[in-house]
């Protein structure tokens, strides 16, 4: 059972009132659609009662002295069915794009609030589903399943009062065919549902396996792996194909018996009604009138049946999406840090104080929000303003730990973080992260020109104050040899560029912000020797001035730190200066010594 239909079986039948707030500023269009909807259901199922009076009267009765009449009346009945048709479907179109807009803006937005904990815990491609797959499942439900259950009830219902208006007789038999086609319908409509829901999860792993084997193609080849991939791939492909099998199955089941059920339906009408027809009891024109219903009549049962079936099914997207907006960040400000400072997209920038770069942790204990074992216990470090302070430890120590804290992407379990000796907690969060230049491991530019990347450090930057970020972080040379300079375009994710030359860029556009405390973040660890030189020659620079924070992987970069701190484990086992913890001759005497053999090593390879 797939996890779609699990949901389904916990969810409510409706979760509309979740979304009214979202569908409030636009009420007034969803009534006047409303009653568009019933206008054009309603014209639809008079339409047939121009036939019945055709028949009757000038067929029947041989005259056309109502004949101008008529055709005015029809006309006019059709160009209201036209305009009802036209502005109804117009304004559910752009109903569906504002709801989608609206839903995808709210999302993205507060996804914007959350902090990394929830980013940690859910793939990129759950998120993306929230924000973009849902919504427009979402907005799809309130403009064009609203109008399917308003037009599809309505002509039902309109059919049946005319039919018993004409003759209850024949309406009698033919209505009783309603519920045994509708369950027929719906047993077979739900299966066809259930299948093509199975063919859209294949198809999803198809379109990644697609992906993977295009995006890892060097991978692929580096290991020879070729004919696992085509293999897997095939199985995926083979799946689809028997699924879809199985779905063009009932879907021809279904149609034979909408078809079927349709042409009972006619054959029952032109017995009984032939039967009345002949004892003169019914007019010719009446019975045309429950031949058309009889031929149109199944055709709303089944869209009716698919359609609340499909509401059924959007159930799981409102519920994620309300899941999402119902998410709170484990990193929030205060209410009154809020009223003073502002928020992340209403800042109250003349509230904020002037950060000097003091870090000091008091007592902290921390474990992360999944986590069960505290990785922080009873921490206590000064760092006053200008310190350099270097983390160190192997790959999965648990460096990034101390500071994820200063930047206040997570909360101290027990504890404070001061900035400046004031708890981190007493001023908002982006007025910190606003004086922080933080530089990852993997650098990532935005799509678009080298200038527009180098301007989310500083918005208000002149050309001038880019060049002398580029030229402060050893970059300018790189720009200077592209052919278009600063408006050269970096590509998807800056794949235009080397992983050197996107790092360089990244510590250009940090350093363009000028701030306080800066972080780099194992910054050397993926270029070559060259460029790390040249980095390296670059953090001497822009460090003077600043609080840094180097978590490093090749201990020779940080042996001039002011204090090395120590992590194995996620815990911080030594600390001090190069020289003293050298002396020491613990963990990381046997980390440094470990590094310089291999470097020897390679060295002596190398010649």
């Amino acid at each position: 059972m797939s996890e779609t239909e699990n949901e389904l079986k916990t969810l409510p039948l409706l979760g509309i009132p979740a979304l009214l707030p979202y569908l409030k500023p636009y009420r007034k269009t969803l009534v006047v659609m409303v009653l568009l909807g019933l206008v054009a259901s309603g014209v639809d199922s008079i339409m047939p009662l121009f036939n019945r009076y055709a028949l009757n009267h000038f067929i029947g009765e041989q005259t056309l002295d109502t004949m101008t009449v008529f055709i005015i009346s029809y006309i006019a009945i059709t160009l209201v069915k036209i305009l009802s048709d036209f502005t109804s479907l117009t304004m559910a179109g752009k109903i569906e794009m504002s709801v989608n807009r609206d839903l995808r803006n709210a999302s993205f937005n507060h996804l914007q609030t959350l902090s990394f904990s929830y980013f940690n815990q859910n793939s990129v491609g759950y998120v993306h589903a929230r924000v973009m797959s849902d919504t427009g499942k979402i907005g799809e439900l309130v403009a064009w399943r609203l109008m399917d259950i308003v037009w599809n009830v309505s002509y039902i219902i309109a059919v049946i009062v005319v039919m018993f208006t004409l003759n209850a007789r024949l309406a009698l038999l033919f209505v009783l065919i309603i519920p045994a086609a509708t369950f027929i319908i719906s047993y077979f409509g739900r299966k066809y549902m259930r299948l093509n829901r199975v063919v859209r999860e294949i198809n999803s792993k198809i379109t990644g396996n697609f992906n993977e084997g295009i995006t890892g193609i060097r991978s692929i080849k580096t290991m020879a792996i070729e004919d696992v991939i085509d293999t897997d791939f095939r199985a995926e492909t083979a799946n689809m194909k028997r699924t879809s099998v199985h779905v063009m199955h009932y879907g021809a089941i279904l149609s034979t018996l909408v078809t079927g059920i349709g042409s009972i339906a006619l054959a029952l009408v032109l017995w009984q009604g032939g039967v009345l027809t002949t004892e003169a009891v019914m007019e010719i024109g009446t019975l045309s009138v429950f031949i058309s219903y009889a031929v149109g009549i199944m055709d709303p049962i089944d869209m009716l049946t698919e359609t609340i079936a499909g509401i059924i099914a959007i159930q799981v997207n409102i519920e994620r999406f309300t899941k999402l907006m119902k998410t709170e960040s484990d990193v929030a400000d205060r209410p009154e840090v809020i009223e003073k400072y502002g928020d992340t997209f209403h800042p109250k920038k003349e509230n904020w104080e002037p950060l000097k770069g003091d870090v000091e942790f008091r007592d902290v204990s921390f474990r992360y929000p999944d986590g069960k074992e505290l990785v922080l216990q009873h921490f206590n470090l000064k760092v006053p303003y200008g310190t350099n302070v270097a983390i160190v430890g192997e790959t999965g120590a648990g460096k990034s730990t101390l500071v994820n804290l200063v930047c206040r992407f997570y909360e101290p379990t027990e504890g404070q973080v001061l900035i400046d000796g004031r708890d981190a907690r007493e001023r908002s969060q982006l007025w910190l992260h606003s004086n922080i230049g933080y530089v990852l491991q993997t650098p990532h530019l935005f799509s678009g020109t080298i200038r527009d990347n180098l301007k989310y450090g500083n918005d208000t930057a002149t050309d001038e104050e880019i060049r002398a970020a580029l030229k402060l972080g050893n970059a300018l040379e790189i720009v200077d040899q592209m052919e278009n300079g600063l408006d050269s375009d970096v590509g998807e994710g800056g794949d235009q560029l080397s992983v050197g030359q996107k790092q360089l860029l990244s510590f250009a556009r940090a350093l363009l912000a000028d701030p306080r405390i800066l972080i780099l973040d194992e910054a050397t660890s993926s270029v070559d020797t060259v460029t790390e030189k040249v980095i390296q020659k670059a953090i001497s620079t822009v460090i003077q001035g600043r609080t840094s924070f180097v978590i490093a992987h090749r201990l020779s970069t940080v042996i001039d730190a002011d204090v090395i701190l120590v992590v194995q484990d996620g815990k911080i086992i030594e600390q001090g200066k190069h020289k003293d913890l050298m002396k020491q001759k613990g963990y990381y005497y046997s980390l440094y010594t470990r590094q310089f053999e291999a470097d020897v090593t390679n060295s002596v390879q190398l010649v």
